[in-house]
């Protein structure tokens, strides 16, 4: 490891003081998250993601139908909690003492955010431990916490939070693997073994992308073994099988006897995206530009920040500097091989790039001859400045400016359909696991499930079903068999030109008029004779 060159003796107090000021105000930021909890994802922000309509319920689905219903699987609907379990889990936990809530969830993942702040802390610690004086970790934390896109991402219940909280765990247990403790049988050395392989399928459950973080968990492993084979393989190899063994043996006993078509179904339905030959060069393009989600300062300053450790640094990078980057070039590899460039996705790179600045910047001072401490504070106050200070602001108009549109809409039907009881309340719609999460109500999707929708419809018979916007053809086209769409009302939700107006419909059930009654024509009777004899007159004139 490398660490800074020591700050005088005089200084320590000062230091310790400016470390302590900047973690209050990462706390006090941190403290604001937990406003507004039922408010509308940011309206008007640069992050158009339709996740704010449908991935919290959608993803939390198996803990709300399990509080609600009794069972958490609702046959031929979307199911993702069959390969993605370990959210709904916790989610579940939670309701047990909360009830279903929004609220209960978004604090969730707002106190899975506040231990990913502890856990950056920690590892930067770790790799600091022989300079306790280094400013990076807290001016690291008060980042994060500063930023507007980690206050709008991280206040919504979705998967991606926890993925980075679970790595920052992997990483931080890598790190207390060392040489020494490789080569020793005491508790001391199975502690990490056991915890990465435990982290390693608690990742790979919570979102199946975490794969393309392992290369971050094997580096700092590997730096943290010295560089040596045997010693690495020694934690390695039993991490593995425990976390191989884990993994496998849930989707042996769990999975594929009963959900494999569940599991199956969601790879399928992520798989309508993807790099070829064709648009490779627009989708790594896009990859990278889309980075400045980040943070219009932040994310160049990050993309300097790894040529500086690549380049000038080159064999003397520090491990944890490379880990970092592994982690950042591993997922932006995933994101353009999906190619399917949604903010939220960005979160989960948001964390390494952050990290690193800090962490390259005192290590160019480090390397100074005579890094004196006036220089090092100014550079710290310029990083600050430039970076900290317009997000905190950006984050205070987002706390200051709450909007409930979602909610306010979500209320109102809970109280039309409370107010019809002969009607099935059962929603039919895309963002029904959603209205679910606020409202309580039963819900099945009408965009994603293993059952076809005609089926899907035919099977759970819905009673009511809300659109954005407008009715597409496939969904009419399910319905119409069988209901007749009655419009009951609208509300203006959020800022999406596409999705900007919540409509309820009553699903009444199709009804066929007979057809008109026609007075039928009197039909004469045959005439009837014996064999030979003449019709009469009256037979004639009838």
């Amino acid at each position: 490891m490398t660490h800074p060159a020591s700050i005088p003796s005089s200084s320590p107090r000062i230091v310790k003081i400016v470390q302590a000021l900047l973690l209050l105000l990462a706390a006090v930021l941190l403290i604001l998250y937990t406003l507004h909890l039922t408010a509308d994802f940011p309206n008007h922000s640069p992050w158009m993601d339709w996740a704010k309509y449908t991935d919290e319920g959608w993803y939390g689905d198996a803990a709300i139908r399990h509080y609600l219903r009794g069972r958490w699987y609702v046959y031929g609907d979307f199911n993702p909690a069959a390969a993605l379990p370990v959210w709904p889990a916790l989610e579940l936990a939670v309701f047990h003492f909360t009830g279903v809530s929004v609220i209960a969830a978004r604090a969730l993942t707002v106190a899975v955010f506040g231990l990913t702040l502890l856990a950056s802390y920690c590892l930067m610690r770790r790799w600091r431990q022989s300079q306790p004086r280094s400013l990076a970790p807290a001016i690291a934390v008060l980042l994060l916490a500063a930023s507007p896109f980690c206050y709008a991402f991280t206040r919504m219940a979705i998967l991606e939070p926890l993925l980075i909280l679970l790595t920052l765990l992997a990483l931080l247990s890598a790190s207390f693997v060392s040489a020494s403790v490789a080569r020793s049988s005491r508790l001391r050395r199975h502690l990490p073994t056991l915890a990465l392989g435990i982290l390693i399928p608690l990742m790979v459950l919570t979102k199946t992308t975490a794969v393309f973080l392992l290369p971050s968990v094997a580096w700092l492993l590997w730096a943290s073994t010295g560089y040596s084979i045997r010693p690495f393989l020694r934690v390695a190899l039993p991490a593995g099988t425990i976390a191989a063994t884990l993994w496998a043996s849930y989707f042996v006993f769990i999975v594929r006897p009963h959900f494999l078509e569940d599991y199956r179904y969601l790879f399928s339905a992520n798989g309508y995206t993807g790099i070829t030959l064709a648009n490779a060069w627009t989708a790594i393009s896009d990859t990278v530009k889309d980075g400045l989600w980040l943070g219009q300062i932040l994310y160049p300053l990050a993309l300097a920040a790894v040529a500086v450790a690549l380049i000038v640094f080159r064999r003397r990078i520090p491990p944890l500097q490379l880990a970092l980057i592994l982690w950042a070039a591993g997922y932006a590899a995933f994101l353009a091989y999906h190619n399917n460039l949604q903010p939220r996705y960005y979160l989960v790179l948001v964390v390494p790039l952050t990290l690193l600045v800090p962490l390259v910047i005192e290590e160019l001072l480090a390397r100074l001859r005579k890094p004196e401490l006036t220089l090092r504070f100014l550079t710290w106050t310029a990083v600050l400045l430039l970076i900290a200070l317009p997000e905190a602001i950006q984050t205070l108009q987002y706390v200051r400016n709450p909007e409930y549109t979602f909610a306010s809409a979500a209320a109102e039907v809970r109280q039309i359909i409370a107010a019809n009881p002969s009607q099935n309340p059962l929603v039919l719609s895309i963002s029904g696991s959603d209205l679910s999460l606020m409202t309580g109500l039963p819900s099945i999707c009408d965009d994603f499930g293993t059952m076809d929708l005609p089926e899907r419809v035919a099977t759970y018979r819905p009673g009511w079903y809300v659109a954005w916007n407008q009715v597409e053809d496939d969904k009419m086209e399910a319905l119409a068999p069988l209901y007749r769409l009655h419009r009951v009302a609208e509300f203006p939700v959020m800022d999406d030109p596409d999705r900007n107006l919540l409509i309820l419909y009553r699903l009444d059930p199709a009804t066929t008029e007979p057809p008109p009654h026609r007075k039928r024509k009197p039909i004469p009777r045959l005439l009837q004779t014996k064999l030979g004899q003449q019709p009469s007159v009256t037979q004639l004139e009838h």
